[in-house]
């Protein structure tokens, strides 16, 4: 069973930076992070798209996700860069493919560039974006993603929809990978997500790394690609893993033999205070990925 790996940087969201006071040390950290997984043999480095710490609010730092994400591809060389993911709320679709376009370049075509509608209401608001129910935003979600891949294969894309509209936007360069910059979409949507996964998406993200759910929404979105004439097997499946500490190696092998049964070719890694350690993660780089590839 072969499955590519993928590893979260601390970026603060998830409170993984308190320990550090200085901003720029705590950046530091972070990017340490990544050139370690840059020397092998992590796959790809990913960040958050949040400007607000989780589970709460709090006043603690949180670095910015297109920004991060355009240092990294600087800072490394080897692995590729990802945000899980971007949210459509955030940038309007035509700026996030040129946005995209750019960093792609930057990191010599490592891009993973990552999109989904967004869930994160207290950051909305407080930003100044209009909040809407599921129903719109999924509705503005569908729009940006046609939008995006329209910016990335066509030289004069037009669009009009009810939350957006292009006139003929120039995007040079598109990127460097080929056809397109990496496009990944994150959420596990049977009626939405799934079907735009099938038609536009080169990975996808769901499952929150339960080996059922997996399972469910990987046959949905095969069911999707049936339909749709799109080679299934072309599409990287991924979700989420958490790592626990507290459990071996062996331990971790068992529990993602379960999802590659599952279906799933690619975990996602978050490794609680790497910020200050990086013992779990070159373990976990040494014992456990090697089984699977």
């Amino acid at each position: 069973m072969s499955i590519g790996f993928g590893v979260f940087v601390p970026q603060g969201w998830r409170m993984d930076l308190v320990e550090i006071a200085d901003p720029v040390e705590q950046y530091e950290a972070m990017t340490a992070v990544a050139k370690v997984a840059d020397a092998g043999p992590w796959d790809s480095i990913w960040v958050y798209d949040h400007f607000h710490t989780v589970p709460e609010p709090t006043m603690n730092t949180t670095f910015e996700a297109w920004t991060v994400t355009s240092t990294l591809a600087r800072d490394t060389s080897r692995v590729n860069i990802g945000q899980m993911v971007g949210c459509n709320g955030y940038r309007h679709p035509a700026l996030y493919a040129k946005i995209a376009s750019t960093v792609d370049v930057a990191s010599h075509g490592r891009l993973y560039a990552g999109l989904g509608a967004g869930w994160y209401e207290h950051e909305w608001k407080a930003y100044g974006y209009e909040w809407a129910d599921v129903p719109e935003r999924m509705a503005a979600f569908r729009e940006a993603v046609e939008i995006v891949h329209k910016m990335w294969t066509e030289d004069e894309p037009v669009f009009t929809g009810k939350h957006y509209r292009i006139d003929k936007p120039i995007n040079e360069p598109k990127g460097v990978r080929k056809p397109h910059p990496s496009f990944w979409l994150g959420g596990g949507g049977e009626k939405v997500t799934l079907k735009l996964v099938a038609q536009y998406a080169d990975g996808a993200n769901f499952g929150n790394g339960d080996p059922e759910i997996f399972q469910q929404k990987a046959a949905v979105l095969r069911a999707h690609c049936d339909r749709l004439d799109r080679d299934y097997d072309r599409i990287i499946k991924s979700t989420g893993y958490p790592v626990d500490l507290s459990l071996s190696s062996a331990e971790h092998i068992a529990k993602l033999e379960k999802l590659a049964e599952a279906g799933a070719d690619y975990v996602i890694v978050y490794i609680p205070r790497v910020a200050y350690d990086h013992e779990p993660l070159l373990r976990f780089a040494e014992e456990v990925i090697p089984q699977f590839s």
